[in-house]
C-alpha cells in the first residue's frame, strides 16, 4: 500500500527482486505488488488481497498505514487463517509484542533491513518443515515464547539489490512519482529520527552507475517527481554529479519536472549547488533548510548539532539574490523548547528572512532516542484521529504543557498566515525593524486575535480545528491553508487582517498604515489568475491598477526604504513603484477538479514561495 496515489513502491520492489536473486525462490515464487493508497478504503483493499489470492502477505509499516495493517492482518486471518504474514517498517521492528499475539505463529516480524531476512524466511516457508529460528533479522512466537534471532549483516554493496526500475518490476506508464535511494543509512542520531538509529550511523551506497542508469529509465519513462529518499542528499561530492545527470535527463525528455530531497544540514554550500543546477536546468525546486530548533539546550537534548545562525543567514542571502525558493524546517515541541524559545526562534528566522517557514508535529517514533526516553522526557502524546495511521503526537513535554502546546501550534498558523504567504509581511518588519513588536510578538497578539474569530470566520475556525484535532499532520493541511488564505478565502483574510491591525496600539503610526495597505496589494496569488485590488480605502498609498494588470504604488519613502532593505527590490529608485505579480509556472484553478487536486498543488507551491512573490521595479520617468 502507497501512502498516496502514483508513488512508485520502492521497498516492494526491493524485496521481491532481492528475493528472486536466490533460484530456488525464483523457480517457486510469484510476486505480486499491491500498491492502492491507503485511502482507497479497507474493505476494498481486503477484497482485492482476498482476490489475489496469496499465500504470503508481507506488510511495509510505519504511523500513517499501521491502523490499516493492523485491521487487515486480522481480516485476512479470519478469511484465510492458513496464510503467512510478514511485516517489517520502522513501526513494528523491535515491538513484535505489540502487534503479534502469541497464538499467531503464522505471522513474524522483520527487525531491521529487509532483504536477506524476506529471502531466508521465503528459503524458509518453501522447506517441509520450516524453522524460522534459522531466519537472521526476525522475531515470531513458538510454543508461548517470543524468539529474536540474531540481525544480518547490512548490505555493504547495495547494488547487490536488483533495480526494480530497470528489471521492470515498475510498469512504464503506471506511477508518477518516483522515488529512488542512492545511499542507507545516516551518520547522525537525531532524537526525533529513526534513520541513524537504524543502520548504526553507517552510510552505504549503491554504485554511482547504477543511481545513473535508474534515473535515465525514470526520466524516458516521463515521471513528473523525482524523490531522493537519502537521508542527507547533498553530503557526498557525487550528488552533484548526479544531479547534473539529472537536469540532463529533464532537458532531453522533458522529465522529471521536480525533484525533492532531505538534504543535508552540514553542507549548506553544496546543497546551494545542487538547488542552483536545478532551477537553471529549469526544474520546479527549493532548498530545504533543516533547523527543527533554534534553542541550544534542545539541541544538545536530540543530539543534533545545528548550523551556525551566520551560516544559514548567509545561505539565505545567497538564495534570495539568486531567486532561489527554499523552506527552513522545524519540529514544536522538541525536548527543552519553551513557547517562548519557539516563540524567540521563528522571530529569529524572520529576522534572518527565510522565504518559507514549516512547523511540523513531533511524531512519537519507535525505536528513536526520544522514544527510548519517554518517561525522562516527559512526553504525553495524543493519537491522530486517522483510523489507517497510528500516529502519536507529542503534545506534552516536561517543558510544554498541553495548552501551551496548543498555543505553539496556533503561534505557527498565525506566523504561516502573516509572515510566510505574506499576509502582514511588510508590517511585521517594518514593527521589528523599528522595535515597535517583534516578529514573535506579533504572531503571539495575531494567534489570540484569531481564537476570538472562530466562531464567525471560516479562516479562524479552520485555525482552530487545525489545532484541537492536529490537523497539521495531514498532508495537505498546509496546501488548505494556502488555498483559503491566497484564493478561496482571499477577501475574508483581507477583512481579518484589516479588522486585527487596526485594534492595535501601532496603528497610529502611518508609516504601519501605509505597510498594511502595501501588504495588501502585495500578497501573492497562487494560482494563475489577473491581479485585483482588495476592498480597502487606501489612505496613505495612492493604488492604481493599470490595463496591462501592474499596479502603480506611490507613498512614503518607508516604502522604498523597506523593499530595498528586504532586498525585494535592491536596486529601487526614490518615487512610485511598479508592481507585477508574474504567472511564472502558475497553474489556473482548475474549477472542473476535485478541490483537494487544486490543494494538492497549493501544497507544492506552499514551498516554492517564489514562483508566487509579486516583481517591483521604478515607474519609467516618462510615464509618472
Amino acid at each position: 500500500m502507497a501512502a498516496f496515489e502514483g508513488i512508485t513502491p520502492l521497498a516492494s520492489g526491493y524485496l521481491s527482486g532481492y528475493a528472486a536473486l536466490d533460484p530456488t525462490i525464483a523457480e517457486a515464487c510469484t510476486f505480486s505488488i499491491y500498491d492502492a493508497p491507503v485511502t482507497k478504503g479497507r474493505a476494498t483493499i481486503l477484497d482485492d488481497l482476498l482476490e489475489r489470492g496469496g499465500d504470503v502477505f508481507g506488510f511495509s509499516c510505519y504511523v500513517w498505514n499501521m491502523g490499516l495493517v493492523r485491521w487487515l492482518i486480522d481480516a485476512l486471518l479470519a478469511a484465510r487463517p492458513e496464510v503467512q504474514v510478514i511485516i517489517g517498517g520502522p513501526q513494528v521492528m523491535g515491538h513484535a509484542t505489540e502487534y503479534v499475539a502469541p497464538e499467531r505463529t503464522n505471522v513474524v516480524v522483520c527487525d531491521g533491513e529487509g532483504e536477506k531476512s524476506f529471502q531466508q524466511y521465503l528459503l524458509q516457508l518453501l522447506r517441509p518443515k520450516p524453522d524460522f529460528a534459522r531466519v537472521p533479522g526476525i522475531s515470531f512466537w513458538r510454543d508461548g515464547q517470543l524468539v529474536t534471532t540474531d540481525r544480518p549483516e547490512r548490505i555493504k554493496e547495495l547494488s547487490e539489490i536488483p533495480s526494480p526500475y530497470l528489471g521492470g518490476v515498475f510498469e512504464p506508464g503506471r506511477y508518477t512519482y518516483a522515488i529512488l535511494e542512492t545511499n542507507r543509512g545516516c551518520p547522525y542520531n537525531c532524537g526525533f529520527c529513526f534513520w541513524g538509529a537504524a543502520t548504526n550511523s553507517k552510510v552505504n551506497r549503491f554504485e554511482t552507475q547504477r543511481v545513473l542508469d535508474d534515473i535515465t529509465w525514470i526520466s524516458e519513462n516521463g515521471f513528473m517527481m523525482l524523490y531522493i529518499a537519502d537521508a542527507n542528499w547533498g553530503m557526498a561530492p557525487r550528488d552533484v554529479e548526479i544531479t547534473r545527470h539529472v537536469v540532463s535527463c529533464r532537458e532531453r525528455t522533458g522529465y522529471p519536472l521536480m525533484m525533492g530531497m532531505n538534504a543535508a544540514k552540514n553542507r549548506p554550500d553544496r546543497v546551494a549547488d545542487i538547488t542552483r543546477l536545478m532551477v537553471k536546468g529549469g526544474m520546479l525546486t527549493s532548498q530545504p533548510v533543516s533547523l527543527q530548533s533554534m534553542e541550544t539546550e534542545t539541541l544538545k537534548l536530540i543530539e543534533r548539532a545545528n548550523i551556525r545562525p551566520e551560516t544559514y543567514t548567509a545561505l539565505h542571502r545567497t538564495l534570495r539574490e539568486q531567486d532561489i525558493s527554499s523552506f527552513t524546517e522545524m519540529i514544536w515541541p522538541l525536548p527543552g523548547e519553551t513557547v517562548e524559545s519557539f516563540r524567540r526562534g521563528l522571530t529569529e528566522l524572520c529576522r534572518a528572512r527565510a522565504d518559507m517557514i514549516l512547523v511540523y508535529l513531533q511524531l512519537l517514533l519507535h525505536n528513536t532516542p526520544i522514544y527510548e526516553n519517554r518517561e525522562r522526557f516527559g512526553i504525553t502524546v495524543r493519537r491522530v484521529p486517522d483510523p489507517a495511521a497510528e500516529a502519536d503526537v507529542v503534545v506534552a513535554t516536561k517543558w510544554v504543557t498541553e495548552e501551551q502546546y496548543d498555543e505553539g501550534v496556533a503561534l505557527y498558523y498565525a506566523m504561516q498566515s502573516l509572515y510566510s504567504l505574506r499576509g502582514l509581511y511588510f508590517l511585521a518588519n517594518h514593527l521589528d525593524r523599528t522595535g515597535q513588536l517583534s516578529f514573535g510578538d506579533l504572531f503571539s497578539r495575531a494567534s489570540a486575535y484569531f481564537a476570538t474569530r472562530a466562531a464567525d470566520s471560516p479562516i479562524c475556525r479552520f485555525i482552530a480545528d487545525s489545532v484541537r484535532e492536529l490537523g497539521n499532520y495531514y498532508l495537505l493541511n498546509s496546501g488548505r491553508h494556502t488555498h483559503m488564505l491566497l484564493h478561496g478565502n482571499r477577501d475574508e483574510f483581507t477583512r481579518l487582517l484589516r479588522d486585527f491591525v487596526t485594534g492595535q496600539p501601532f496603528w497610529s503610526d502611518p508609516d504601519a498604515r501605509a505597510m498594511f495597505e502595501l501588504d495588501l496589494v502585495a500578497r501573492p496569488y497562487v494560482y494563475r489568475e489577473g491581479p485585483t485590488l482588495p476592498d480597502h480605502e487606501f489612505t496613505e498609498l495612492r493604488v492604481d491598477l493599470r490595463d496591462d494588470g501592474a499596479v502603480e504604488i506611490d507613498g512614503p519613502a518607508a516604502i522604498t526604504d523597506v523593499l530595498r532593505a528586504l532586498d525585494v527590490a535592491p536596486d529601487l529608485g526614490d518615487g512610485p513603484v511598479l508592481m507585477r505579480h508574474p504567472f511564472r509556472r502558475k497553474l489556473p484553478f482548475r474549477a472542473g477538479q476535485p478541490l483537494d487536486d487544486n490543494i494538492a498543488y497549493c501544497q507544492g507551491m506552499t514551498v516554492h514561495l517564489r514562483m508566487m512573490l509579486p516583481e517591483f521595479s521604478s515607474v519609467p520617468a516618462l510615464t509618472r
